[in-house]
């Protein structure tokens, strides 16, 4: 029976839209959701509800603005023959748009009319989007760094924006802070954002003939992508309509990669004094820097131990990638015509990472999600290829 859960504690919930966090402050996943087979897929449908059976609720006319069914690339990068999957084909141009219609459509249907979310700029805009589309007065947090194209797009459909001073968590706290006057669709935290982005699981399987790649390489600021494809292809396993989990590749930018710092650690989460090795032992801090990847720069995940959990279920890895390793990215996604952001550029470039360990490998299908647009972040493009932004 599908209902939310508080993985830390086993806990459960009865499903509710409205319901975000768990009593104690902890964040929710849904569960008892069963998977799909191919007879399932609504192919009348071009857009992620297409896999509408999938979804704990169902809700006849969606907020759908024609997220999902995105292209799969075959091209050679540096030597390995992977698949990009370009989600700036989203209508707001990133893969956001995916949880945003699913979260967006259970509000409405709930009678939502005001919503407030914190963004450094991507997630911002999808849920502008879909209120715009919803009729919903959006309330738009974003630190005050955010590139102005992002906060441009948010504005232009409507939504309220507020640059909060700080950075990506001080916005997060303050958005939480007003979620007691207005009701909250934060992305990083709300368990029906992740239903939408675990349709990438299923539009893989389906996009590769009902079959599973055998790795995924993502970014991971919040990491909403590793815990949607580990639910999507969670459900698939359980289902019997794959053998196996594709194991999960993810990457943050070196500035800025907690996750990574807690992962080579061994930890199962984080402290105050920095990662703690499982079993004891000193603390490994991570460090932080500005990064070109804003949309990964979150210093406190909120969801960092399910994030570490689904990384490890998979038999997958992660890694950190430099600044100018990012950069390299950018340019060669660009020579093969592939515009990208920093942040989702920073994928590309720890897939020669990941073949370098042998978790890339072969004669293997490796799928590679690129996240975002490189029209998000003109400004910043602009210094590295020459021109006005």
């Amino acid at each position: 029976m599908t209902h939310l859960v508080d993985e830390r504690s086993g806990r459960t919930y009865p499903f509710d839209a409205l319901r975000w966090r768990a009593d104690d402050g902890t964040p929710l996943q849904v569960g008892g959701v069963p998977g799909i087979g191919r007879d399932d897929i609504d192919t009348g449908e071009r857009s992620l509800w297409r896999y509408r059976a999938a979804l704990p609720f169902g809700i006849d006319a969606p907020v759908s603005l024609g997220e999902g069914r995105t292209p799969l690339l075959a091209r050679r990068w540096n030597g390995t023959d992977v698949l990009f999957k370009p989600e700036w084909y989203g209508p707001t141009g990133s893969f956001k748009d995916r949880g945003a219609s699913v979260m967006i459509s259970a509000l409405a249907h709930r009678g939502v009319r005001e919503v407030v979310e914190d963004s450094s700029g991507n997630g911002g805009a999808a849920v502008s989007a879909y209120c715009a589309a919803a009729g919903i007065r959006a309330r738009i947090l974003a630190p005050e760094g955010t590139s102005p194209a992002k906060v441009l797009q948010a504005r232009a459909y409507g939504a309220d924006v507020e640059l909060v001073p700080g950075g990506r968590d001080a916005t997060a706290a303050e958005a939480v802070r007003r979620s007691a006057a207005v009701p909250y669709a934060g992305h990083n935290w709300h368990p029906l954002f992740l239903q939408g982005t675990k349709t990438l699981a299923y539009e893989l399987w389906e996009d590769l003939g009902f079959a599973a790649p055998d790795c995924v390489v993502t970014v991971a600021g919040a990491g909403s992508t590793v815990l949607g494809l580990d639910a999507g292809f969670g459900e698939l396993l359980a289902a019997g309509r794959i053998r196996r989990r594709p194991r999960i590749l993810a990457a943050q930018p070196a500035n800025c990669a907690p996750i990574h710092a807690s992962f080579r650690a061994g930890a199962d989460g984080p402290s105050p004094a920095g990662y703690t090795p499982v079993g004891g032992g000193t603390p490994t801090p991570a460090d932080f820097a500005p990064t070109i990847a804003e949309g990964a720069a979150i210093r406190e995940p909120v969801r960092l131990p399910e994030v570490l959990r689904a990384v490890h279920r998979s038999g997958g890895d992660m890694a950190a990638v430099g600044e100018d390793g990012i950069r390299a990215a950018v340019a060669g996604l660009a020579a093969l015509g592939l515009y990208a952001e920093p942040t989702s550029a920073t994928a590309a470039a720890a897939v020669d990472v990941f073949r370098a360990r042998g978790a890339v490998r072969p004669g293997e299908t490796t799928a590679v999600l690129l996240t975002g647009t490189g029209l998000k972040a003109a400004p910043v493009l602009a210094g590295m290829f020459g021109g006005g932004a």
